[in-house]
């Protein structure tokens, strides 16, 4: 992994800082792309080849623009972790806000296409490259009074098989990651009764830890990934097993 570029997006915290952590222990350089002002501090915490730059997915400008800097100051990215997202508020459908349905899918599913279409041009001219789309169980499940967040995550999952079955001739993988619930700061957006439903729904009878997400990542953005590509690798605890 030495000499790997990692552009990480939400990496200030919860999954993406795990991974960015994860992936500079194996030498990679980092750079977190967020919104989040601790952006910077966790970055630093993190020492040598970590670089925190301010980048609002929502915004194509703001994206190419943090490409920019990050080729500018570290290199073509090798390696993109799209982990920024919301979960919106809990409402039934009918009753769901429009305007926050909208942030939903402007962070979850616009954002991720903005990213890995920045990203990805890099990767093609260079020949190689590993993307791993954050997607959620909900994606592939959907959620009850949660029907932005799983809308927009179930179309990760189709943006992730598109995009895998165009590169699937170049050295370049493209998968996603189906986790169940995690204690990250989205819970604060959840209600407490959302939340003892998906914890209700693992098998395995808790939650996951980042570290485990961020250990399969890992994985799937590693060299080692050499043949799966427009894949989805579940981390759900039981909950679905396809």
């Amino acid at each position: 992994m030495k000499n790997q570029i990692a552009v990480i997006t939400g990496g200030a915290q919860g999954i993406g800082l795990a991974v960015a952590q994860t992936l500079h222990a194996q030498h990679v350089d980092i750079v977190s792309w967020d919104i989040d002002e601790s952006n910077t501090k966790a970055m630093a915490m993190l020492g040598d080849s970590a670089t925190a730059i301010k980048c609002d997915i929502t915004d194509l400008e703001s994206v190419q623009a943090a490409y920019a800097e990050t080729c500018e100051r570290v290199g073509i990215p090798t390696i993109m972790v799209n982990s920024a997202g919301i979960s919106g508020p809990n409402a039934p459908l009918d009753e769901y806000d429009i305007e926050a349905w909208h942030k939903v899918i402007d962070i979850n599913l616009h954002g991720t296409f903005y990213v890995n279409q920045v990203c990805v041009k890099g990767m093609k001219s260079n020949g190689y490259g590993r993307i791993t789309n954050v997607a959620s169980i909900a994606g592939k499940e959907g959620n009850p009074n949660a029907s932005a967040y799983s809308a927009s995550k179930a179309a990760v999952i189709g943006l992730t098989k598109s995009l895998g079955k165009e590169l699937a001739g170049l050295n370049i993988a493209v998968n996603c990651v189906t986790p169940a619930a995690a204690r990250t700061r989205i819970f604060d957006q959840m209600s407490p009764e959302h939340i003892e439903y998906m914890l209700s729904k693992i098998p395995r009878g808790r939650f996951l830890e980042v570290e485990e997400a961020a250990k399969m990542i890992a994985w799937t953005v590693s060299p080692e990934n050499s043949f799966t590509t427009g894949a989805v690798f579940d981390l759900s605890g039981g909950r679905a097993t396809y």
